[in-house]
C-alpha cells in the first residue's frame, strides 16, 4: 500500500460511512423529528421560499456582469478559501499584501443579502430558523442549500459577488490604521483545505506558498497580542491553517462592528458575552490547580483569562479536555445584543459581533444588511432574542442527539466524520459487531 493510500485508509473519509440497519435509520428519524418538534426548530423549507431560492440562481453570470459596474472589482486581486475537507459551502475568502509601511488583509464575504433581504420569502424563513443546525450527520440549514452551494461559494475561477472587508493594519501593533467595507466582485484563484494550505505553508515551491505565508506571520501575531492582551484561548494546539482563518475572522468581525460603532454610529447585533462573578472564576482556578499534573503559573491568577492560557499550554494532554470543561461550566452564555455593554469577555473586547458567516447565523446576515443599509431594522431588538434563542436551541438539539447517539451504541464524532449508510439489517449487524 503507498504511503498516500495508507494515509487516506486513516482518515475519515477512507474509513467509508458507518453502516446502520433499516430499523436504527427509523429510530433516529423519529428521535430528530421529536427534537425538532420540541424545540421548533424547521427542518423541511417551504415551497414557496425553495422556488425562491430556484429563481435567484438563475442566469448567475449575466447578474453578476451587470453588478460590476456598481462594485469594486477585485477580480485581479490574488484570492483564495479555505475549509475543512467536508465543507457545503465556502463563504469566506483572505487576500493579503505586505506594503512599505503596511499590511493591508482583505476578507471577502459571500455577499448572501445580495439575494437575501427583507422584502424576500428567505429572509423571513432565516429569521424563523435564526441559525443553521448541525446534527452529527445531519444539517438543518438557515438558508437554502442551493444559495451556499451556487451564487453564494465562493468557488474558484468564477466570478462571485462579496462584501469585503479591507484592512490597513500598522506593521507593528497590528491595529487598524483604516477600514474600508464595500461590495465587490472577487475571482477566487483556489480552494484549499486545511491539509493542504499546510503543504503550502511547508513548500517553498507551492503556487500560493508566499501568501499563506505571509498570512500566517500575520495571524500568529494577532493571535499572540490577542492572548498578551487577555484573550481566552482554550485551544492552544491549533495547527497553522486553521489559526490563519481564526484570527482573519475575528479580526474583520471586530473591524465591522468597530466601523459601525465609531465610524457611522449605527447600531448593530452585537455578541455580548457577560463575565463569571469572581467567585466562579476562583472556582474554576481552584478545579483546575487540583488536577494532577496541573499547576497555574503564580504570576497569573490575578487575570483567570491569562492563567488558564499559560496553564493550557504546559498541562499534559489528558487534562486539556478537564481544564477546558472547568471554565466552560463558569462562563454565562453569550447573547445577541443591540449594544455591546459589557463586551465580549472571552475574547476580551469591547465591541465584538458577527459578519462572517452569514449562510448559517441570522446575526451576520443582519449586519450584513446594517452595514449595506447605514441603518438598523427596526425590529433590531427582536432580532437579537431570536437568534439568541435559537442557537440555544441549537446547541439543545445537538447535545440530546450526540447523547441519544451514544444510547444506541454509535460514535457522535464517528458518524459527524464518516456520516451513515443504510444496509440491511444482517449486514449492518456485523458492522456494529466490530
Amino acid at each position: 500500500m503507498s504511503d498516500d493510500a495508507q494515509a487516506e485508509a486513516g482518515t475519515a473519509e477512507g474509513q467509508g460511512p458507518i453502516e446502520i440497519s433499516d430499523d436504527l435509520a427509523r429510530h433516529l428519524e423519529n428521535k430528530r423529528e421529536e427534537l425538532f418538534e420540541k424545540l421548533e426548530i424547521r427542518d423541511e423549507f417551504p415551497s414557496a421560499v425553495l422556488e425562491e431560492a430556484e429563481e435567484r440562481t438563475v442566469d448567475v453570470h449575466s447578474e453578476i456582469a451587470d453588478e460590476v459596474e456598481e462594485r469594486k472589482d477585485l477580480r485581479e486581486l490574488t484570492t483564495w478559501t479555505t475549509d475543512p475537507i467536508d465543507a457545503q459551502d465556502f463563504d469566506d475568502a483572505i487576500s493579503i499584501e505586505e506594503r512599505d509601511d503596511e499590511y493591508v488583509l482583505w476578507v471577502h464575504i459571500a455577499d448572501v443579502t445580495h439575494y437575501v433581504n427583507p422584502e424576500t420569502a428567505m429572509w423571513d424563513e432565516a429569521v424563523e430558523r435564526g441559525n443553521t443546525v448541525y446534527l452529527p450527520g445531519y444539517t438543518i440549514h438557515m438558508l437554502p442549500p442551493v444559495l451556499a452551494e451556487t451564487v453564494c461559494s465562493l468557488v474558484p475561477n468564477e466570478d462571485r459577488l462579496a462584501h469585503t472587508v479591507e484592512m490597513h493594519l500598522d506593521k507593528e501593533t497590528l491595529s487598524y490604521d483604516n477600514i474600508e467595507i464595500y461590495k465587490s466582485v472577487i475571482e477566487s484563484d483556489e480552494r484549499l483545505t486545511y491539509s493542504q494550505a499546510e503543504n503550502r505553508l511547508e513548500d517553498p515551491d507551492a503556487p500560493l506558498h508566499e501568501e499563506n505565508k505571509l498570512v500566517h506571520e500575520v495571524a500568529d501575531r494577532m493571535h499572540e497580542i490577542r492572548k498578551e492582551d487577555g484573550s481566552l484561548v482554550l485551544n492552544p494546539a491549533r495547527d497553522r491553517a486553521h489559526t490563519i482563518i481564526e484570527e482573519c475572522m475575528l479580526k474583520a468581525n471586530k473591524a465591522v462592528t468597530h466601523e459601525l460603532m465609531w465610524n457611522r454610529g449605527v447600531e448593530a447585533m452585537y455578541r455580548v458575552h457577560p463575565q463569571p462573578s469572581p467567585d466562579e472564576w476562583s472556582k474554576a482556578l481552584q478545579e483546575i490547580q487540583d488536577l494532577d499534573g496541573v499547576s497555574i503559573p503564580g504570576s497569573t491568577w490575578d487575570d483567570p483569562r491569562k492563567a488558564v492560557n499559560a496553564t493550557l499550554e504546559d498541562a499534559p494532554g489528558r487534562q486539556l479536555d478537564k481544564i477546558q470543561w472547568a471554565v466552560m461550566k463558569v462562563m454565562p452564555r453569550a447573547k445577541y445584543m443591540n449594544d455591546p455593554f459589557g463586551g465580549h469577555h472571552a475574547l476580551n473586547f469591547e465591541i465584538y459581533g458577527h459578519f462572517t458567516s452569514p449562510i448559517r447565523r441570522l446575526s451576520d446576515l443582519i449586519n450584513h444588511w446594517i452595514v449595506y443599509q447605514n441603518d438598523v431594522p427596526e425590529n433590531l431588538i427582536e432580532l437579537c432574542d431570536r437568534a439568541s434563542d435559537k442557537q440555544k436551541d441549537a446547541e439543545q438539539a445537538e447535545r440530546e442527539y450526540k447523547t441519544f447517539l451514544q444510547e444506541v451504541g454509535l460514535d457522535p464524532t464517528a458518524v459527524n466524520n464518516r456520516g451513515i449508510e443504510v444496509v440491511d439489517d444482517d449486514e449492518a449487524e456485523k458492522t456494529l459487531e466490530h
